[in-house]
């Protein structure tokens, strides 16, 4: 009796712990910021967008398929032509998420891996489309305006298929071998024009300066000769008793200099010996 009531007892349990497999295999989660496409093997996808929490399947009849839906960042590298048929290396950083509805369509057309299928190429269309209306030199100083283009442009092509681009950005720009050695020959052209204008200015201001000490030098010959004119030689010998004055105060100053007045003889009164 005591064995039959084990035996049921462990039927039971076994029986509780294979539905409760069976439980648990139908179930599947649905992390924060994703979502899920279910695949069907009888009906194909749902055009059905399951959200976060969890949820229930049919075993080996349906698959959930999840999808991230927050935004990543991809960089995308192109070369192209400007319009004056420079080759240009430009990179574009672009963050991008798939639209929720349209998930189901994605699924179906570009697969998981959607981004891989879809960015480069039109990333690729549109910066050949854009860049070829600018010029080299153009491309650097109107900047925002090529990258206001390329925002416009290549945001309308990715909502085709189904995805929002949260930001675009130019984070690399650079031209081919060429073009940069003409710039730099350019600027090197630049500085030695600068460098000769420099010169030529200072040339001009030194001649307007030597202009400017003769016409002084010839008005002062003017100015002195009419105060000859006009003094007489009274002017010279005002100019002759400065210079001494000056003279006698420089030597007063020495001491192996000795000033004695006319007619004094330096030698000492000495008394002589008989």
């Amino acid at each position: 009796m005591a064995a039959q009531l084990f035996n049921r007892i462990g039927q039971v349990g076994l029986g509780v712990a294979l539905v409760g497999g069976v439980v648990n295999s139908a179930l599947y989660n649905v992390d924060g910021g994703h979502r899920a496409v279910i695949f069907d093997r009888f009906a194909g996808v749902k055009n059905v967008v399951v959200g976060e929490g969890t949820h229930f399947f049919i075993p080996w009849v349906q698959k959930p398929i999840l999808f991230d839906i927050r935004s990543r960042p991809r960089n995308v590298p192109t070369v192209t032509g400007s319009k004056d048929l420079q080759n240009v290396n430009i990179t574009l950083r672009i963050l991008f998420r798939p639209v929720p509805d349209q998930l189901p369509r994605i699924y179906t057309i570009l697969g998981v891996d959607y981004d891989e299928r879809v960015l480069p190429s039109i990333t690729s269309e549109v910066l050949k489309a854009v860049v070829a209306q600018f010029d080299a030199g153009e491309l650097i100083t109107q900047r925002e305006i090529v990258s206001q283009k390329v925002n416009e442009s290549l945001t309308e092509r990715a909502g085709q298929f189904g995805l929002i681009l949260d930001d675009i950005s130019i984070t690399h720009l650079t031209f081919g071998k060429e073009f940069t050695q003409a710039v730099e020959l350019k600027q090197v052209a630049q500085q030695e024009a600068e460098k000769a204008r420099f010169l030529v200015e200072k040339a001009e201001q030194q001649k307007k300066a030597a202009i400017i000490t003769a016409e002084g030098d010839a008005q002062a010959a003017v100015l002195l000769a009419k105060s000859f004119g006009t003094a007489g030689e009274g002017l010279v010998e005002l100019r002759r008793i400065e210079a001494a004055e000056d003279i006698a105060y420089q030597l007063s100053k020495s001491r192996n200099v000795t000033y004695l007045p006319q007619g004094q003889n330096v030698l000492l009164n000495l008394p002589t010996q008989n």
